[in-house]
Protein backbone atom coordinates (compact mmCIF):
# COMPACT_ATOMS: atom_id res chain seq x y z
CA UNK A 1 0.00 0.00 0.00
CA UNK A 2 2.28 3.10 -1.56
CA UNK A 3 1.11 6.40 -1.02
CA UNK A 4 1.60 8.63 -4.25
CA UNK A 5 4.28 11.12 -4.93
CA UNK A 6 3.40 14.83 -3.62
CA UNK A 7 3.50 15.65 -7.15
CA UNK A 8 0.82 13.57 -8.28
CA UNK A 9 -1.53 15.31 -6.10
CA UNK A 10 -3.21 18.69 -6.51
CA UNK A 11 -2.10 21.01 -4.14
CA UNK A 12 -5.46 22.42 -2.24
CA UNK A 13 -3.79 24.80 0.43
CA UNK A 14 -5.10 28.10 0.15
CA UNK A 15 -1.78 30.62 -1.04
CA UNK A 16 0.37 30.72 2.72
CA UNK A 17 2.34 33.55 3.76
CA UNK A 18 6.26 33.63 3.40
CA UNK A 19 8.15 30.67 4.91
CA UNK A 20 11.07 29.40 6.61
CA UNK A 21 12.88 27.56 3.65
CA UNK A 22 13.26 23.52 4.79
CA UNK A 23 11.79 24.07 8.34
CA UNK A 24 8.38 22.68 9.23
CA UNK A 25 8.42 23.52 12.49
CA UNK A 26 10.26 25.48 14.53
CA UNK A 27 10.34 26.53 18.38
CA UNK A 28 12.57 29.16 20.26
CA UNK A 29 13.02 29.28 23.70
CA UNK A 30 9.39 28.11 24.17
CA UNK A 31 7.77 28.35 28.01
CA UNK A 32 4.89 27.35 29.40
CA UNK A 33 3.62 27.97 32.78
CA UNK A 34 0.19 27.27 35.10
CA UNK A 35 -0.52 29.35 37.51
CA UNK A 36 1.50 31.70 39.73
CA UNK A 37 3.94 32.13 42.91
CA UNK A 38 5.21 29.41 44.67
CA UNK A 39 2.55 26.92 43.35
CA UNK A 40 3.05 27.68 40.04
CA UNK A 41 4.19 24.45 37.37
CA UNK A 42 6.47 25.34 34.69
CA UNK A 43 5.65 22.41 32.16
CA UNK A 44 8.11 23.53 29.53
CA UNK A 45 11.23 25.46 30.51
CA UNK A 46 12.66 26.99 27.45
CA UNK A 47 12.20 24.67 24.19
CA UNK A 48 13.95 24.98 21.16
CA UNK A 49 13.30 22.90 18.55
CA UNK A 50 14.23 23.09 14.46
CA UNK A 51 12.46 20.37 11.93
CA UNK A 52 12.71 20.48 8.21
CA UNK A 53 9.94 19.30 6.01
CA UNK A 54 9.63 15.68 5.02
CA UNK A 55 10.78 14.30 8.40
CA UNK A 56 9.40 11.70 10.98
CA UNK A 57 10.10 13.12 14.86
CA UNK A 58 9.09 11.29 17.73
CA UNK A 59 8.95 13.10 21.12
CA UNK A 60 8.74 10.97 24.06
CA UNK A 61 9.61 11.15 27.61
CA UNK A 62 8.69 9.83 31.37
CA UNK A 63 5.26 11.04 32.82
CA UNK A 64 4.84 14.69 33.85
CA UNK A 65 8.25 15.58 30.98
CA UNK A 66 5.55 17.72 28.73
CA UNK A 67 5.34 16.27 26.30
CA UNK A 68 1.28 16.52 25.89
CA UNK A 69 2.30 21.16 26.56
CA UNK A 70 4.65 20.30 23.97
CA UNK A 71 2.45 18.77 21.38
CA UNK A 72 -0.30 21.82 22.60
CA UNK A 73 2.01 24.75 22.29
CA UNK A 74 3.65 23.67 18.70
CA UNK A 75 0.43 22.99 17.11
CA UNK A 76 -1.10 26.16 18.02
CA UNK A 77 -3.88 24.11 20.33
CA UNK A 78 -2.34 26.10 23.34
CA UNK A 79 0.04 29.27 23.59
CA UNK A 80 2.88 29.97 25.42
CA UNK A 81 3.94 32.54 28.37
CA UNK A 82 6.93 33.10 26.38
CA UNK A 83 9.07 31.97 23.23
CA UNK A 84 7.99 31.87 19.59
CA UNK A 85 6.46 29.38 17.02
CA UNK A 86 5.95 29.16 14.06
CA UNK A 87 4.46 26.41 11.59
CA UNK A 88 5.91 26.43 7.94
CA UNK A 89 7.40 28.87 8.51
CA UNK A 90 4.82 31.34 9.84
CA UNK A 91 4.69 33.17 13.23
CA UNK A 92 1.79 31.99 15.48
CA UNK A 93 2.34 33.30 18.85
CA UNK A 94 0.86 36.25 18.14
CA UNK A 95 -1.58 35.43 16.05
CA UNK A 96 -5.43 35.93 16.93
CA UNK A 97 -7.77 33.14 17.86
CA UNK A 98 -9.38 33.35 14.16
CA UNK A 99 -6.42 33.07 12.31
CA UNK A 100 -4.76 30.47 14.12
CA UNK A 101 -8.53 28.31 13.78
CA UNK A 102 -8.08 28.98 10.46
CA UNK A 103 -4.42 28.24 10.10
CA UNK A 104 -4.98 24.80 12.25
CA UNK A 105 -7.74 23.82 9.89
CA UNK A 106 -5.79 24.20 6.19
CA UNK A 107 -2.23 23.84 7.40
CA UNK A 108 -2.19 21.23 10.15
CA UNK A 109 -3.63 17.77 10.15
CA UNK A 110 -3.94 15.32 13.80
CA UNK A 111 -4.36 12.37 14.86
CA UNK A 112 -5.39 11.75 18.60
CA UNK A 113 -5.65 8.53 20.33
CA UNK A 114 -9.00 8.45 20.52
CA UNK A 115 -9.96 8.57 16.64
CA UNK A 116 -12.29 11.91 17.47
CA UNK A 117 -14.53 10.45 14.31
CA UNK A 118 -17.77 11.84 14.27
CA UNK A 119 -20.36 8.94 14.70
CA UNK A 120 -23.06 10.41 12.73
CA UNK A 121 -20.99 11.29 9.39
CA UNK A 122 -19.86 8.96 6.79
CA UNK A 123 -16.51 7.82 6.87
CA UNK A 124 -15.88 10.20 3.51
CA UNK A 125 -17.61 12.97 5.43
CA UNK A 126 -15.26 12.49 8.19
CA UNK A 127 -12.27 12.72 5.80
CA UNK A 128 -13.65 15.71 4.31
CA UNK A 129 -14.50 17.65 7.72
CA UNK A 130 -10.97 19.52 7.33
CA UNK A 131 -11.77 21.73 4.42
CA UNK A 132 -15.84 21.60 5.40
CA UNK A 133 -14.93 23.44 8.50
CA UNK A 134 -12.45 25.67 6.95
CA UNK A 135 -15.37 26.79 4.54
CA UNK A 136 -13.39 25.58 1.01
CA UNK A 137 -14.96 23.51 -1.43
CA UNK A 138 -15.14 20.29 -0.37
CA UNK A 139 -13.09 17.76 -2.98
CA UNK A 140 -14.74 14.70 -2.90
CA UNK A 141 -12.44 13.29 -5.84
CA UNK A 142 -9.55 14.19 -3.14
CA UNK A 143 -11.45 12.24 -0.01
CA UNK A 144 -11.46 9.19 -1.86
CA UNK A 145 -8.08 9.11 -3.08
CA UNK A 146 -6.85 9.58 0.57
CA UNK A 147 -8.67 6.93 1.37
CA UNK A 148 -7.46 4.84 -0.93
CA UNK A 149 -4.08 5.99 -0.27
CA UNK A 150 -4.63 3.91 3.48
CA UNK A 151 -6.70 1.28 1.80
CA UNK A 152 -10.22 2.46 2.30
CA UNK A 153 -11.52 3.10 -0.90
CA UNK A 154 -14.46 0.71 -0.64
CA UNK A 155 -15.92 2.33 3.13
CA UNK A 156 -16.75 5.72 1.85
CA UNK A 157 -20.53 5.03 2.70
CA UNK A 158 -19.75 3.27 6.14
CA UNK A 159 -19.88 5.34 9.29
CA UNK A 160 -17.11 5.13 11.82
CA UNK A 161 -19.02 2.55 14.06
CA UNK A 162 -19.42 -0.13 11.44
CA UNK A 163 -15.73 -0.42 10.84
CA UNK A 164 -13.31 -1.77 13.43
CA UNK A 165 -10.31 0.29 15.70
CA UNK A 166 -7.66 0.25 13.01
CA UNK A 167 -9.99 1.43 10.38
CA UNK A 168 -11.28 4.00 12.49
CA UNK A 169 -7.12 5.20 12.91
CA UNK A 170 -6.66 4.89 9.23
CA UNK A 171 -9.90 7.34 8.57
CA UNK A 172 -8.46 9.51 10.89
CA UNK A 173 -5.23 9.38 9.07
CA UNK A 174 -6.62 10.49 5.86
CA UNK A 175 -8.62 13.32 7.63
CA UNK A 176 -4.98 14.64 8.52
CA UNK A 177 -3.65 13.98 5.04
CA UNK A 178 -6.49 15.21 3.11
CA UNK A 179 -5.23 19.00 3.11
CA UNK A 180 -1.77 17.85 2.36
CA UNK A 181 -0.66 20.02 5.60
CA UNK A 182 2.73 21.45 6.47
CA UNK A 183 2.85 19.03 9.46
CA UNK A 184 0.78 16.14 10.84
CA UNK A 185 0.69 16.16 14.74
CA UNK A 186 -0.01 12.72 16.14
CA UNK A 187 -0.99 12.55 19.80
CA UNK A 188 -0.35 8.58 20.78
CA UNK A 189 -2.12 7.56 17.74
CA UNK A 190 -1.39 4.04 18.65
CA UNK A 191 -2.62 4.06 22.18
CA UNK A 192 -5.75 2.17 21.63
CA UNK A 193 -4.33 -0.05 18.78
CA UNK A 194 -3.19 -4.04 19.00
CA UNK A 195 0.30 -4.49 17.97
CA UNK A 196 -0.53 -5.48 14.24
CA UNK A 197 -2.70 -2.49 13.78
CA UNK A 198 -0.07 -0.12 15.20
CA UNK A 199 2.04 -1.09 13.17
CA UNK A 200 -0.15 -0.81 10.11
CA UNK A 201 -0.94 2.61 11.15
CA UNK A 202 2.53 3.79 11.90
CA UNK A 203 3.87 2.01 8.43
CA UNK A 204 0.97 4.92 6.60
CA UNK A 205 2.45 7.44 8.50
CA UNK A 206 5.96 6.52 7.75
CA UNK A 207 5.19 6.19 3.88
CA UNK A 208 3.48 9.49 4.10
CA UNK A 209 7.13 11.08 4.91
CA UNK A 210 8.73 8.93 2.04
CA UNK A 211 6.51 9.30 -0.45
CA UNK A 212 4.52 12.39 -0.16
CA UNK A 213 6.87 14.46 1.98
CA UNK A 214 4.93 14.79 4.48
CA UNK A 215 6.14 16.00 8.16
CA UNK A 216 5.08 14.07 10.77
CA UNK A 217 5.55 15.01 14.91
CA UNK A 218 4.64 11.53 17.08
CA UNK A 219 4.03 11.97 20.58
CA UNK A 220 4.50 8.65 21.77
CA UNK A 221 5.71 6.79 24.92
CA UNK A 222 6.13 3.21 23.25
CA UNK A 223 9.46 2.76 22.52
CA UNK A 224 8.15 0.38 19.23
CA UNK A 225 6.23 2.93 18.22
CA UNK A 226 8.89 5.81 18.09
CA UNK A 227 11.45 3.11 15.97
CA UNK A 228 9.58 4.35 13.04
CA UNK A 229 10.51 7.41 12.92
CA UNK A 230 13.81 9.30 11.68
CA UNK A 231 14.49 10.63 15.06
CA UNK A 232 13.56 10.45 18.77
CA UNK A 233 13.50 13.75 20.55
CA UNK A 234 13.57 12.90 24.70
CA UNK A 235 11.97 15.81 27.50
CA UNK A 236 12.60 15.78 30.78
CA UNK A 237 11.42 18.43 33.36
CA UNK A 238 9.85 20.83 30.46
CA UNK A 239 13.45 20.81 28.09
CA UNK A 240 14.57 18.43 25.88
CA UNK A 241 17.45 15.63 27.05
CA UNK A 242 18.85 14.66 23.85
CA UNK A 243 18.00 12.49 21.05
CA UNK A 244 18.59 9.06 18.96
CA UNK A 245 18.52 8.77 15.35
CA UNK A 246 17.20 6.20 13.74
CA UNK A 247 16.76 3.88 17.14
CA UNK A 248 15.74 0.33 17.22
CA UNK A 249 13.09 -0.21 19.74
CA UNK A 250 15.77 -1.78 22.56
CA UNK A 251 17.80 1.15 22.04
CA UNK A 252 15.03 3.89 22.66
CA UNK A 253 13.41 2.12 25.42
CA UNK A 254 16.84 2.25 27.41
CA UNK A 255 16.93 5.79 26.71
CA UNK A 256 13.98 5.73 28.34
CA UNK A 257 14.81 3.55 31.26
CA UNK A 258 17.83 6.06 32.12
CA UNK A 259 16.08 9.39 31.27
CA UNK A 260 13.05 7.84 33.79
CA UNK A 261 15.25 6.43 36.62
CA UNK A 262 17.21 10.28 36.41
CA UNK A 263 13.51 12.14 36.30
CA UNK A 264 12.59 10.55 39.86
CA UNK A 265 16.35 10.87 41.98
CA UNK A 266 15.86 14.56 40.84
CA UNK A 267 12.50 14.39 42.64
CA UNK A 268 13.18 12.62 45.02
CA UNK A 269 16.26 15.20 45.85
CA UNK A 270 13.99 17.67 45.46
CA UNK A 271 11.55 16.62 47.66
CA UNK A 272 13.84 15.81 50.55
CA UNK A 273 14.91 19.51 49.86
CA UNK A 274 11.51 20.88 50.39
Amino acid sequence: MRLRSKRQQTDHRPEAPATTPGLAVELRGVRRQYGRGAGSVHALAGVDLALPRGTFTAVMGPSGSGKSTFLQCAAGLDRPSAGSVRLGGTEITGMSENKLTELRRSRVGFVFQAFNLLPSLTVEQNVLLPMRLAGRRQDRGRAQAVLAQVGLGDKARRRPGELSGGQQQRVAVARALVTSPDVVFADEPTGALDTGTAAEVLGLLRDAVDTLGATVVMVTHDPAAAAWADRVRFLADGAFAGDLERGSAERIAARMTVLTARTARVEAMAGATA
